[in-house]
């Protein structure tokens, strides 16, 4: 029969599915067989030592009227409703007139205190189990041919021991139910903070890739067509060129859009080679591009002990994309070189160039020379690896990106000096 309210551990009902466990499932179907069970066993009782009374008929009718209220219960539904509460009052009545009338009913007061410590809160359960223990004391005390202290003592204690066991089990089912909230909050508000670092993290990703290519690959295009239209009547085979290379750029940056949307490899990387070859091919490229006014040189020193994680040969090509596109914007440096150095325990990517530098004081400016930095401490700290910048007004500016290579451990540290 599922009974609705019980008694929270702070005096309170607590209702609902908090309380419907599997162990207090077992415990109802226990009561209800324990009820009808005491109440077969007293009707049998009475029978067999007052056949043919003239109270017996009203005893059976009561007895039957006493089943059917209780069978009653579980249509009424597991609320404390006024029907529910009106409900357990009738049944209380017709069991206490029951006990006047045959004494040797009474010990279905036991279930009865179950009922109605589920049903009401709880300092009306404890008055009715105290009513009902003075009912069953009292059909005791009828039933002995003389004064008896354990008939007395007996029924307290047992009303004591089973209201301090339904307590204790309430307690204990409103704190697992409590744990179980708490676990289930804990895991909404973590998957929300997930699903917020993911938002946060494929934000970040897309803005460094869309820095690294499609900002710089539209700069490049607008020097280009600037200088186009500049000498597009004076010099048409050079304006030509020059709109030529803007749309190589353009088809270039068209397959990288396509290429980060669904974070994969730079093109670069994806045609084969790996790192270095990347890395010669956008020199070479950025050579080109510039016609004379810069030449980029790339040099690898040591070899690899294994292949580098796709991950970190992604950073560090991006790495040098926007470090060239940077001096190629704004040093006015005639050379610049990559340096791939494979060390034991980590790579290393040094991007130097002739330059104007800058000073400590001038620092690198957003929009001047250090437009791209923030993406490039992030690339690395999230490798784990370390940059820095030297640089000095005349003197150039050597950017170094150092990772750790698999295995090994670094602490991310960015820094600047000058």
């Amino acid at each position: 029969m599922p009974d609705p309210g019980r008694t929270g551990p702070a005096g309170s009902t607590v209702t609902g599915p908090a309380a419907d466990g599997p162990d207090d499932r077992r415990l109802s179907l226990l009561m209800h067989a324990a009820f009808f069970l005491l109440l077969g066993a007293s009707l049998a009782r009475f029978l067999m030592r007052h056949p043919g009374e003239t109270r017996t008929p009203w005893i059976i009718a009561l007895s039957a009227v006493l089943a059917a209220l209780y069978l009653l219960g579980p249509v009424l539904g597991s609320r404390p409703t006024p029907r529910r509460l009106t409900w357990l009052g009738v049944l209380v009545a017709v069991w206490m007139v029951l006990v006047v009338l045959a004494p040797s009913f009474a010990w279905c007061a036991v279930p009865l205190f179950y009922t109605g410590l589920r049903i009401l809160p709880p300092r009306a359960a404890l008055a009715l189990v105290a009513l009902l223990t003075v009912f069953v004391v009292a059909a005791q005390l009828r039933l002995a041919t003389g004064f008896d202290p354990n008939l007395v003592l007996a029924p307290p204690a047992v009303a004591a021991v089973a209201t301090a066991v339904f307590v204790h089990m309430q307690r204990q089912a409103v704190r697992q139910r409590e744990l179980i909230d708490d676990l289930l909050r804990t895991r909404r508000e973590l998957a929300a903070t997930e699903r917020r670092e993911g938002t946060l993290a494929e934000r970040q990703r897309l803005s460094m890739e869309i820095h690294d290519t499609l900002a710089q690959g539209l700069s490049s295009q607008q020097m280009l067509l600037q200088a186009a239209d500049r000498s597009w009547i004076s010099d048409p085979a050079t304006a030509r060129r020059h709109v030529l290379t803007a749309t190589g750029i353009a088809e270039r940056n068209l397959a990288e859009a396509r290429r980060f949307v669904h974070d994969l490899a730079p093109a670069d990387l994806a045609e084969g080679g790996g790192l270095e070859a990347a890395l010669r091919t956008l020199a070479d490229r950025e050579t080109a591009q510039a016609r004379g006014r810069l030449t980029v040189r790339c040099h690898v020193e040591g070899a690899p002990a294994a292949a580098l994680p796709d991950r970190v040969q992604s950073a560090l090509l991006r790495i040098a994309q926007g470090a060239l596109a940077n001096v190629t914007e704004h040093s006015g440096a005639s050379v610049a070189a990559l340096t791939l150095t494979h060390l034991d325990d980590r790579v290393v990517l040094d991007i130097a160039d002739d330059g104007r530098g800058f000073g400590s004081a001038e620092g690198a400016p957003d929009g001047v020379r250090g437009h791209g930095l923030p993406a490039m401490r992030a690339r690395v700290r999230q490798l784990g690896g370390t940059l820095t910048v030297e640089s000095a007004p005349g003197e150039g500016t050597v950017l170094s990106a150092a990772v750790p290579l698999p295995h090994t451990t670094a602490h991310p540290v960015t820094e600047d000096r000058a």
